[in-house]
């Protein structure tokens, strides 16, 4: 049985180790996972608070004419995961839930961080409550306050449980873990003092439409006496809000960029957030080539991914290049397995994957197609991926009319939608391909950590200014291009759309191809190798050092 105290226990609605275990729907999940490897990497005494959600994404088809469909994929813990022996009790509209748990080992230079999965799909809860750890973020209101309690109530309960001893701090990651004060409230007389001295908040959204807000109510009825008496005083008068009950008991919240804080702060006048800038476990995402050349001439880069910053301009050129363009094979490989045209890998390549919604503006780079067939002129092909829920028509209808493009523009660019996207595949993605492309409306980016995975890989980003790359790009503005004019600079979006699809045509006219494909490619690979000299910073053991000295460690 666990009996050390922990430094941090790490709440998160979602976990995205590996394709094969789709408890996640995105970014949140995948950076879950990133620091907790991290943690394992630093030796730092953490545990990881999820759920075992028992169906993950829907497997996706896309049909010739860009419809898609959509077929179930549950899969079996047991085939992954330890079941444990331990179980709690969570009551929920009067019921008494059993909450069982299940554990994943990330384990790192003899340092274990284990993961322990919540799930409630047990013999002994009704057919009802065995649902709760059904679909991620699935079923109405109550449903989610029903899940939030038992990752938040639960979650307390379980650590209590496996028998851990003292906790430094309980970090939310997202208000969706917010229950947790309460089941600390309760066992501390109800100050919150006692509790804001344990507990630290990470915001993740810049957008009020992501955080949860319940009808007092609709809270009441499911939870009952879990809600203290003075509710309203901590988590709002009017509703409850999962995130001003985080940071209204947390002695520490952050956003999750500079931006996202200056965004946050605004959202949430007179709270204190700072920022935190995201950032991703390097080994994980730097693909096998890459890997062989950083061991090469990056001596001790696994340990220390800042040893990157100070030897990447260091790198052969014609060793760097060979690293970029075995891995682009790969990924043109796995692309033309899937279309009847042929992606070269002696064409510029532009890859842009994830998840479909209106605020990434997906498709920016369609908004003049005359202008988009004169600069291109064959001489680049583009990668699509993400998935889009069976009942968003937004989504649906964008990746359908991106099928279609790709006919229609079939003589001036090549354009491939793969379906089925996944960490796996978003690996190949992000190392294969030449230039990452990111179109977020300004200021709605809270972070955006797949151009990350990129420089890491060499690969070069063209992006608006949000999110990290205000940073990155601020770092180094040769590590890759910037779309449109700064974050703060924003008119009418329709107004906003057109300048940034011009701008993003006359970069890659003017900017982009030529450096591709003249001048020898010196610029180009100087670029890539600044590109890889970012990941120095934007790593999760920097973004682990950070926690530990802000938010983790208490004053």
């Amino acid at each position: 049985m666990p009996d050390k105290p922990l430094t941090v226990a790490y709440f998160t609605m979602e976990i995205g180790l590996t394709s094969s275990m789709p408890t996640f729907a995105g970014g949140l999940g995948i950076l879950a996972a990133d620091i907790m490897r991290s943690c394992a990497d630093l030796a730092v005494p953490a545990a990881c608070i999820t759920v075992c959600w028992q169906h993950g994404y829907l497997h996706q088809h896309i049909h010739a004419d860009g419809t898609q469909e959509y077929e179930n994929t549950p899969w079996d813990p047991a085939s992954v995961l330890k079941r444990l022996p331990e179980t709690v009790k969570v009551s929920l509209e009067g019921r008494e839930v059993t909450v069982g748990a299940w554990l994943y080992e990330i384990v790192s230079n003899g340092h274990t961080v284990p993961v322990y999965f919540l799930d409630t799909n047990l013999q002994e809860n009704t057919p009802e409550d065995r649902e709760i750890t059904s679909f991620l973020y699935g079923g109405d209101l109550a449903m989610r306050i029903r899940q939030e309690a038992v990752l938040g109530i639960g979650g307390v309960r379980m650590l209590r449980a496996l028998k851990y001893g003292e906790i430094g701090t309980y970090h939310m990651n997202e208000g969706h873990a917010a229950f947790l004060t309460l089941e600390l409230l309760k066992e501390r007389e109800y100050s919150d003092g006692n509790v804001r001295k344990s507990c630290a908040f990470t915001t993740h959204t810049p957008v009020k439409a992501g955080h949860d807000v319940f009808d007092y109510g609709l809270a009441s009825r499911v939870l009952g006496d879990a809600i203290p008496w003075h509710i309203k005083k901590i988590a709002g008068e009017d509703a409850l809000s999962m995130t001003h009950l985080a940071m209204h008991l947390s002695r520490y919240t952050c956003a999750v960029s500079r931006i996202h804080g200056q965004v946050s702060r605004r959202m949430f006048p007179g709270e204190s957030i700072d920022a935190i800038t995201n950032g991703v476990h390097h080994t994980t995402w730097t693909c096998p080539s890459m890997q062989s050349l950083f061991d090469r001439y990056a001596s001790g880069w696994r340990n220390d991914p800042s040893v990157l910053e100070r030897t990447c301009r260091e790198f052969p050129d014609d060793d760097l290049w060979e690293a970029h363009q075995e891995a682009k094979k790969a990924l043109l490989a796995y692309v033309n397995e899937r279309t009847d045209q042929t992606f070269d890998v002696d064409t510029l390549t532009i890859a842009s994957a994830r998840r479909v919604v209106p605020y990434k503006r997906p498709e920016l780079l369609y908004t003049n197609l005359e202008r988009l067939k004169e600069v291109c002129g064959g001489r680049v092909q583009i990668i699509h991926s993400g998935n889009a829920h069976p009942s968003d028509p937004f989504s649906q209808e964008v990746i359908q009319r991106m099928v279609q493009r790709s006919r229609t523009l079939h003589d001036f660019v090549k354009i491939h939608y793969i379906e089925n996207y996944n960490p796996d595949l978003a690996k190949l993605l992000v190392a294969g391909t030449d230039v990452w492309l990111n179109t977020p409306t300004r200021l709605h980016e809270a972070s955006g950590t797949s151009g990350m995975k990129a420089c890491v890989n060499g690969v070069l980003n063209l992006s608006t200014l949000d999110g990290w790359w205000i940073e990155g790009y601020g770092r180094d503005p040769e590590a890759g291009w910037r779309i449109g004019p700064l974050a703060e600079a924003l008119g009418d979006a329709e107004e906003d759309r057109k300048v940034d699809a011009e701008d993003f045509y006359t970069q890659l006219q003017y900017e982009v191809i030529p450096e591709y494909y003249y001048q020898e490619r010196r610029r180009w690979i100087r670029r890539m190798k600044r590109a890889v000299g970012l990941m120095g910073y934007f790593n999760t053991h920097r973004c682990v050092h950070e926690y530990l000295r802000k938010a983790w460690t208490p004053s």
